[in-house]
């Protein structure tokens, strides 16, 4: 974990100073739009990865893209949830694996070497839901949390119809709708509730023990799915999820008091908060900006530093090289935001540290 920790601490401070000035911006740079995948010249064989289904749109684009530069390389990534994609990693399954958090401190001893964490997407978690005739709806952390804590049970309870003037709110029950697998959205939505909502009691993990009422779904698409099937139901979803499933999105109140609704413009990088160990220190619900989205963070691709053979480490270096190289052009058209300029060109600085 040491030089992946390391790099992301360094990125993240570089990136919270990137994001208040002009001189830098989430566009992503394009001098090395897919250098790494040119200069390894034509690879051939199979990349397997798995794991956080909020990349899985992304990595699905990426791959076909990459079909284009690499034609002798198939990539495959299947979801499953951030959890199961570093199991996968841990037990060699796979050579790649998507994660919107880190390895759990239980859990580094099942990882034989050193771990490289590359920031890939930066993105909006939505509070989606589905009530009929309701095209805008304000909620507050506070009263997100009471939701998803089964607190407040009915659409027209005195806590929502109070923050939503001229809302009509159904006497309807709410149907919260949350994720069966170990999920990293899981993780950042509950890590914004715990740092944002001093009612919220669940505490912060990859799993949460919900209320007993709740539905949940596989990977962000199935809590889309419940959520879209389901009248009067809420869900956290990852923006690009919510949007290609036609959801509504709630606007959330962030810091500054605000109610702003989730878009990829709205995701700028948290500031990474120094009295938490790298690369922990990344934090939901903390981006600057009076119109900023409260509920944003930040993927990775994890792999081994040391591969088992040259071609696989050649392969993953072209790759990981387009995935945060030339596929960042892809990622605001998909629901997504890039990478700040600062943090793509660390992520790319990282990349000669893949061998064997």
């Amino acid at each position: 974990m040491t030089a992946g920790a390391a790099f992301v601490a360094m990125a993240l401070s570089l990136a919270a100073c990137s994001s208040s000035s002009t001189s830098s911006s989430s566009t992503p740079a394009t001098t090395s739009s897919g250098s790494a995948s040119a200069s390894a010249g034509n690879l051939s064989g199979t990349l397997n990865g798995s794991g956080s289904t909020f990349q899985l749109t992304y990595q699905q684009a990426a791959i076909q893209s990459f079909k284009t530069v690499q034609p002798g390389v198939t990539v495959n990534y299947g979801g499953g949830g951030s959890g199961k994609g570093r199991t996968d990693l841990a037990s060699g399954v796979v050579q790649y694996a998507g994660s919107d958090s880190t390895i759990p401190a239980a859990d580094q001893s099942q990882f034989k070497g050193t771990v490289l964490y590359f920031p890939v997407v930066i993105g909006p978690i939505s509070v989606a839901y589905n009530l009929s005739g309701v095209t805008t709806l304000k909620l507050t952390p506070t009263v997100i949390a009471d939701i998803f804590q089964g607190k407040i049970t009915n659409w027209n309870n005195s806590a929502i119809t109070s923050i939503n003037s001229g809302v009509t709110l159904p006497n309807q029950a709410i149907t919260i709708a949350v994720r069966s697998d170990s999920s990293g959205t899981t993780q950042n939505f509950s890590l914004f509730l715990e740092k944002a909502a001093p009612n919220w009691t669940l505490g912060s993990s990859s799993t949460i023990k919900w209320p007993g009422t709740a539905r949940a779904g596989n990977g962000n698409g199935g809590v889309a799915q419940i959520v879209k099937s389901t009248p009067g139901a809420i869900g956290y979803v990852d923006y690009s999820d919510a949007k290609a499933t036609g959801l509504s999105s709630a606007e959330v109140q962030n810091k500054a008091g605000n109610y702003v609704a989730a878009a990829p413009a709205g995701a700028p990088p948290p500031p990474p908060r120094p009295t938490r160990p790298p690369p922990q220190n990344f934090h939901p619900g903390g981006a600057p900006g009076a119109q900023a989205y409260p509920i944003t963070y930040q993927s990775w691709v994890l792999c081994y530093q040391a591969q088992s053979n040259s071609n696989n480490a050649a392969m993953l270096k072209a790759y990981v090289g387009y995935l945060i190289g030339a596929g960042q052009q892809q990622l605001t058209g998909l629901g997504y935001a890039p990478l700040p300029s600062s943090l793509q060109q660390m992520a790319q600085a990282q990349l000669s540290k893949i061998g064997t």
